[in-house]
């Protein structure tokens, strides 16, 4: 068992199988013949199909991105699938086949769904990408029995993508700036009337700004030292006053001579005196002040005047001692309504008034500090209230300024997109006029026939040989019988039989030679012509 194992797994002997095609050449060479015949035929009853196809390309924006940035999806890849299923569409297809007049024969026992799908079937598009994987490329191939139709046919998809393209492109950029524009109207309605908040509450609180901190300060600090300079003067005044009331009740009470011997009028001692006060108080003004100064330039006047009532007092005394003697001057009493006591009652009547308005400056600028200091107070609470408003003005003054730039950049891109100037396909080449069918590729057809014609030819030869029932070689003898070959007889031909099998063979040479020719011919004719 082990023997017939190893001989029947023994590889095949390629001189029997020369014998077996020697012997059964007839039935190898016509089955053979018959097999690359049925499929080269074939071949030829298959209707052709030419195929067209055009080169578009992505060209890109003609202005550079970083001047004028595209509001259309920059994904080309996204552009050209939504693009491609719009033309894809049942009713886009259906146009394309009435105004062609594409399938003219089918049209008559298929419905307009089947011819849609035939349609999608014989159009394909081909993606070339670049070395970053982005899409630079795509061909359009349609296909059909009629190659000027399958030309007309991909011209009208070429234009159908080029046209789509920059419609949605123009279409969406022209959406985008529009929906910009609603939303920068918004925008600046929202902005208006953060404004008429942002104004009415600066007039609400006039001067209680927290911008306004800084100068309430200034106006607090200077309105105090007013408050200061006129109570300085204020005291001066009442000092001034109780100094004039003084020698006023001196003129009335005591005469204006003194008695004989003493050298001089009393009021003349107390005029003195007032000079000496207002030089004391002019020399302390004037270290403080300049000269312009109000208080300054009054106390001056104070002391021209005190000494014009001197110089008057000295010379009314004089011609008084000069027209009488010095009994009749020292009995005679002053007249009340002497100059001298005239110019000290309108000096007093002067003091008053100057104290009232003192006092009423100080009154109303010390109700001006309450009110300041109350302002100062409310800073705190007013600068919270302001930073709401001015916040809630700040984000929509952001947002409308935002909005009104992307929109400004969004109209300059619809403009390009309307000037054809942004990212747009390009036809490189018109579609071909296809001079070979692009199916079936008859030459390998004709290839696969010789390929089945060999099948044939074995497997009718091999069945011929083993239907037969002869042995022709000593493996075969081995499977029948467990012993050994000892001699073998070489077949004994008579004359007849030897001239019979030369002409059998030279016959079947001669076959296989007009075969061999006749094949050679119909590749020929197929690669020319196929």
């Amino acid at each position: 068992m082990e023997e017939q194992q190893e001989e029947t797994g023994a590889p095949i002997d390629f001189t029997e199988i020369k014998g077996m095609v020697r012997r059964r050449r007839w039935q190898f060479l016509m089955p053979f013949f018959c097999g690359w015949l049925l499929v080269w035929g074939a071949s030829w009853l298959i209707p052709s199909t030419y195929r067209s196809g055009t080169l578009i390309l992505v060209e890109q924006p003609s202005v550079p991105e970083k001047y004028v940035v595209s509001n259309v999806d920059s994904d080309i890849q996204h552009q050209l699938d939504s693009i491609t299923q719009q033309i894809m569409s049942r009713t886009r297809l259906l146009r394309i086949i009435d105004s062609l007049g594409l399938y003219a024969q089918e049209r008559k026992h298929k419905s307009p769904d089947d011819l849609v799908e035939r349609m999608r079937k014989d159009i394909e598009i081909e993606l070339s990408h670049g070395d970053d994987r982005k899409l630079s490329a795509f061909n359009i191939y349609y296909a059909s029995r009629d190659p000027k139709m399958a030309q007309t046919a991909t011209s009208e998809l070429a234009n159908l993508f080029i046209t789509e393209n920059i419609e949605q492109r123009q279409k969406r950029s022209e959406n985008t700036t529009s929906f910009l524009q609603d939303q920068l109207d918004q925008a600046r309605a929202k902005l208006a009337e953060q404004e008429s908040k942002m104004r009415v509450f600066k007039d609400q609180h006039l001067g209680e700004l927290p911008t306004q901190t800084q100068s309430n300060l200034q106006i607090l600090a200077g309105l105090q030292s007013q408050v200061q300079a006129n109570q300085d003067a204020l005291n001066r005044a009442k000092q001034q006053n109780a100094y004039l009331e003084s020698l006023i009740n001196q003129y009335r009470a005591m005469g204006s001579a003194s008695k004989p011997g003493e050298g001089g009028p009393v009021g003349l001692a107390a005029i003195d005196k007032e000079l000496d006060q207002l030089k004391a108080q002019l020399a302390d003004l004037t270290s403080h002040y300049t000269d312009k100064h109000p208080d300054v330039r009054k106390t001056k006047e104070q002391i021209a005047r005190a000494e014009s009532r001197r110089e008057r007092m000295i010379a009314d005394m004089n011609s008084r001692a000069s027209s009488s003697s010095p009994e009749t001057a020292a009995t005679t009493p002053l007249d009340p309504k002497s100059a001298p006591l005239l110019e000290l009652e309108s000096q007093l009547k002067a003091n008053r008034l100057e104290i009232a308005n003192r006092e009423a400056e100080i009154k109303d600028e010390q109700a001006k500090i309450n009110q300041y200091q109350g302002r100062l107070n409310m800073a705190p609470v007013m600068e919270q209230q302001f930073a709401d408003v001015t916040r809630d003005y700040d984000q929509s003054k952001a947002d409308y300024e935002s909005l009104l730039a992307k929109k400004n950049q969004s109209e300059m891109s619809t403009d390009l997109e309307k000037t054809q100037q942004g990212e747009r396909f390009r036809m490189l080449d018109p579609p071909n006029l296809p001079a070979r069918p692009y199916k079936p590729n008859r030459l390998l057809l004709c290839g696969a026939g010789l390929a089945v014609g060999f099948v044939f030819g074995g497997v009718f030869a091999f069945s011929q040989e083993k239907l037969s029932g002869k042995i022709y070689s000593e493996r075969e003898i081995k499977k029948l019988v467990p012993f050994e070959v000892i001699a073998e007889i070489p077949p004994i031909e008579s004359l007849e039989e030897q001239s019979s099998n030369r002409r059998s063979a030279w016959i079947a040479g001669v076959a296989a030679v007009a075969i061999v020719g006749f094949i050679l011919l119909g590749s020929a004719v197929t690669y020319l012509y196929g």
